[in-house]
């Protein structure tokens, strides 16, 4: 992706010489790409674990935080609605 983003660019710099909005149009290119098109998960990781909001989504520890959430909610379903619970056993079991 970003050698189409700077190939892309360099044609409008070069187009550019004959018409300076294709500059700007470069420039728009680049701050998008780097504001947007970059990888998400190279943003700021912070120390906290509060629902994993700063933890990168790739991480170990991330999946280990979601599949911990995931077990929880699962749980207090079980907790809260015990006769779907027992309902969706059954019919997992009939497949």
């Amino acid at each position: 992706m970003g050698t189409i983003v700077i190939s892309g660019t360099v044609v409008l710099v070069v187009i550019g010489f004959q018409n300076p909005l294709y500059w700007l149009a470069a420039v728009a290119v680049l701050f998008l790409y780097v504001r947007y098109g970059r990888d998400a998960t190279a943003g700021p990781v912070s120390g906290s674990s509060g629902g994993g909001a700063g933890v990168t989504p790739g991480s170990y520890k991330a999946y280990r935080d979601r599949r911990d959430q995931q077990a929880r909610w699962e749980r207090r379903y079980q907790r809260e609605r015990p006769l779907q619970t027992r309902r969706q056993r059954r019919e997992k079991t009939q497949r």
